[in-house]
């Protein structure tokens, strides 16, 4: 499955104005641990290895996209894909594998997300705690598809929809990566040296 999303900090004027007509379809808490070996090996591709409520997920980005503009992922949650998308031999359970491959948590956070969907669009609005170690809160506007042909569509339907909200087009970190430029900042200059994150 194609994931098409982009980042939005809202206004209290920009949020009223975009959940106006829009369906609350739910609001859970998101447990989620980020997973890299010490050389950054698998963020500096653009791969995000997490496991989220007790559930492995890779995010691969596809290419050609900017982060600063609009992201653009494969998600795979299927763990054998996910074993031989990062080369991992099935010896024991994924946990097990992942740490003889070397791969070690860099980030836990719990994020509350209140989903809305709005002409056809899914809206996340996100409460994220690091631990307790800060928070940070933002918007995602979302689409995801099955064929990659459709791509180019989904992003123009998605900054279509954004100015159509008054939204302000600019650059707005994850919050894997807001993390990473606030308390490791080695990695994100690791990310930024290998051209994920522009500045």
């Amino acid at each position: 499955m194609y994931e098409i999303e982009k980042k939005f900090h809202l206004s209290d004027e920009q949020q009223k104005r975009l959940l106006n007509g829009a369906k609350l379809i739910s609001e859970q808490q998101i447990s989620d641990t980020y997973f890299d070996d010490k050389s950054h090996s698998l963020t500096t591709k653009d791969c995000w290895l997490r496991k989220r409520n007790g559930n492995f997920e890779l995010k691969a980005g596809l290419p050609g996209h900017d982060m600063r503009v609009i992201n653009q992922y494969n998600e795979i949650t299927n763990e054998d894909e996910i074993r031989e998308r990062l080369n991992i031999q099935k010896t024991a359970s994924i946990d097990e594998d992942l740490v003889a491959a070397g791969c070690a948590p860099f980030v836990h956070c719990v994020t509350t997300r209140r989903k809305y969907t709005k002409d056809g669009f899914t809206i996340d609005l996100d409460e994220v705690d690091y631990d307790s170690d800060f928070e940070y809160n933002l918007a995602e506007i979302e689409l995801t598809f099955e064929d990659e042909a459709e791509r180019q569509h989904a992003v123009n339907k998605i900054l279509t929809f954004a100015k159509k909200n008054h939204l302000t087009d600019e650059p707005v970190r994850g919050k894997v990566i807001e993390y990473l430029a606030q308390k490791r900042p080695s990695h994100y200059q690791a990310l930024v040296d290998a051209g994920v994150v522009k500045e």
